[in-house]
């Protein structure tokens, strides 16, 4: 903690009150306008953090929009104290979960506290109670709203503070991982950003990429933006055939997938959305946006009436990448191909102005996954930590 608070100066520290802390569900437009407005209190001094676009939250939070809720309950919850809101928190059952891993488990997500253990101690404990009425026996999180990151990726940081998030990625305080601990939450596992850089990558890599290609048969191409629905099909079938034995892995839906494919789509640069193939079945996938969050630094959550233009011009300024989702079908694994197309990312972002990124998240324990990164050359630079807890009847 130490180190971290070095890190980030954190203006959201708030004194012990006496005054009692009301926790109740958010009801109606005006509490969901606070829920959704208090991480700009909680990071206003900080420099690292990035706004997220308004439009965005809400739509995730709206079951009529947003096809998560198909499959999942979600409440949202705020603390507020003498009537200034001071914490916020959504308690999730995502059922698909609940199936697939054949555990009660629920999860919280989107928590945000100021620094003060009895707020923080008092959603989590509603969030406790909500899940317990339903079943669950062990609480997760924070998830935002699934492993799926339908909003923002998952855990709250342990390390790495003073670097902003790249898109899709969370930046939390330094104290929030002291709050969960506080409230008897204890570590479920941590989640690794790799940090890659340099002009280009060292001359031996590429020969020995290029012999493993050349060996193994196989070819990675871009995706073919004129048969958008089809190369989004054959990412679905990858994507949950190569992650089912991961850890929080939830498959995702078809609905799901096509909305995805939407948001994405206006933002994807196809040669950094790439599909390898061995005889030309499709075998593995990656994907890389470029760092968006590098001009939506500058909107303020906003892209109406003049943040389209300010998010327009400061586009063409992305210098970085987050490889954000890549999967291999068992049978082709154990071959480097993982680190092939990683690699193969790399060169294609070189080309593409953004020749640094992150790849994000990697488990801690992606042996694999995370030699193949270091031998390339990249660095651990974040830890994120989900955590957990026993509920007890």
């Amino acid at each position: 903690m130490s180190r971290a608070s070095a890190e980030v100066k954190d203006a959201s520290r708030t004194p012990p009150s006496t005054r009692p802390i009301e926790i109740r569900p958010v009801a109606g437009p005006a509490d969901l306008d606070a829920f959704v407005r208090l991480p700009w209190r909680i990071y206003r001094d900080d420099p690292a953090w990035v706004p997220p676009l308004l439009h965005d939250v809400r739509k995730a939070l709206n079951p009529a929009k947003h096809p998560f809720h198909e499959h999942a309950d979600v409440a949202l919850f705020l603390a507020r104290r003498g009537g200034e809101v001071v914490g916020r928190i959504a308690a999730i059952v995502n059922r698909r979960q609940i199936e697939f891993h054949e555990e009660a488990a629920g999860t919280f997500g989107l928590f945000e506290s100021v620094d003060d253990a009895a707020v923080a101690g008092a959603l989590l404990e509603a969030v406790e109670r909500w899940l317990a009425e339903r079943g669950m026996q062990t609480v997760r999180g924070p998830f935002n709203l699934s492993s799926n990151d339908e909003l923002y990726s998952g855990g709250v940081l342990i390390d790495g503070f003073g670097f902003p998030p790249l898109v899709l990625m969370a930046h939390t305080p330094p104290y929030y991982a002291s709050l969960l601990e506080r409230a008897g939450y204890g570590k479920s596992k941590d989640l690794l950003a790799y940090w890659l850089s340099g002009e280009a990558p060292a001359e031996r890599l590429v020969r020995g990429a290029d012999r493993i290609l050349s060996r193994e048969g196989i070819t990675i191409r871009p995706i073919d933006m004129h048969r958008f629905d089809r190369e989004v099909a054959t990412v679905q079938e990858i994507y949950n055939s190569a992650w089912e034995r991961n850890w929080g892995f939830i498959p995702l839906t078809a609905s799901e997938i096509r909305f995805l494919a939407k948001e994405l789509r206006p933002v994807v640069n196809p040669r950094l959305c790439v599909i390898a193939e061995v005889a030309g079945e499709p075998v593995g996938f990656a994907l890389a946006l470029p760092d968006y969050n590098q001009a939506l630094r500058h909107v303020n959550g906003r892209l109406l009436p003049f943040g389209i233009f300010k998010l327009l011009w400061y586009r063409r300024k992305i210098d970085a990448a987050r490889v954000l989702t890549l999967g291999v079908r068992r049978g082709h694994r154990n071959k480097g191909l993982d680190t092939l197309l990683i690699l193969h990312l790399w060169r294609e972002g070189i080309r593409s102005g953004q020749a640094k990124g992150e790849c994000s998240w990697i488990l801690e324990d992606n042996w694999e996954m995370r030699r193949g990164l270091e031998r390339i050359g990249a660095t651990a630079y974040k830890t994120y930590r989900v955590y957990e807890k026993r509920l007890t009847g």
